[in-house]
């Protein structure tokens, strides 16, 4: 039992720290100069499970001869608030990572939420994206399954998992019951699948994986893999590991971001 009480109205704690630097208020916090390099994309990101999808996206496109994809890769360091710096949150008013802007336009695009970073390289190369509605509205379907789904993994399971100052029983009992679901969701729908979306690699599959692949090959959260009994769902290992050998995924995972100052 806690002996935490519900007050009447939430107050901000000021002098209360926490990792990431959350405030509840959006805004840049301090001026800021962000770099831009002599590509047409340039991405501000973190080799985190969300900016780790579109890694994988550029780095396919480049996989595939696609010239007019090239990029330059920017470090944003959230543990040092860069995210609340005036140039970034020019790109992506909700101060997170990955943010793309897109400079081959007559005028800058700016692109922000990972997701959408996704669909935009998808269609504007061509790539990755199937061509029939019946196709592509299944990819969109698990695509912004991922989106939906993913938080309660992130900023549910895993934050109470592996970076909340004490365990608790509730909030982690409560989440990893909704990802052992999710993660069994994903291993039915695998069982007679090679990729998400049947035998074509999309970017549902670059969505999904750094979350879930991920987790149960064992590189989030630190031994969560094993907490979840990860090995159980073999179908979804299967497609984990099938994602992992392809050589711009490896290549993704050791990218080197460029500093901003």
């Amino acid at each position: 039992m806690s002996d935490y009480e519900i007050p009447k109205i939430w107050e901000w704690n000021k002098d209360e720290k926490n990792q990431f630097g959350n405030q509840p208020v959006a805004g840049s916090r301090f001026e800021q100069t962000l770099p831009v390099g002599e590509h047409p994309l340039q991405v501000y990101s973190l080799g985190t499970p969300n900016g780790q999808k579109v890694a994988i996206m550029l780095e396919e496109l480049s996989e595939a001869g696609v010239m007019e994809a090239r990029y330059d890769l920017y470090k944003i360091d959230i543990t040092k608030g860069d995210q609340f710096g005036s140039d970034f949150v020019s790109i992506n008013p909700n101060s997170k990572i990955p943010a793309m802007m897109d400079h081959s336009t007559d005028e800058p695009i700016r692109v922000f939420e990972s997701a959408n970073i996704l669909l935009y390289l998808a269609e504007k190369f061509d790539q990755f994206i199937p061509t029939s509605l019946a196709e592509k509205t299944e990819m969109m379907n698990w695509l912004f399954w991922q989106i939906g789904a993913a938080p309660y993994v992130g900023g549910g399971f895993g934050h109470f998992y592996s970076y909340a100052p004490f365990a608790q029983e509730y909030p982690i009992n409560r989440f990893t019951m909704e990802t052992k679901r999710q993660l069994d969701l994903l291993d039915r729908h695998l069982a007679d699948k090679d990729y998400i979306n049947g035998d074509e690699y999309t970017i549902a599959d670059m969505a999904i994986w750094p979350w879930y692949g991920r987790l149960v090959q064992g590189s989030l959260y630190g031994d969560a893999a094993e907490f979840l009994k990860a090995n159980e769902y073999t179908n979804l290992k299967k497609w984990a590991d099938r994602i992992s050998e392809r050589p711009a995924v490896k290549r993704a995972l050791e990218l080197e971001y460029k500093a901003i100052k």
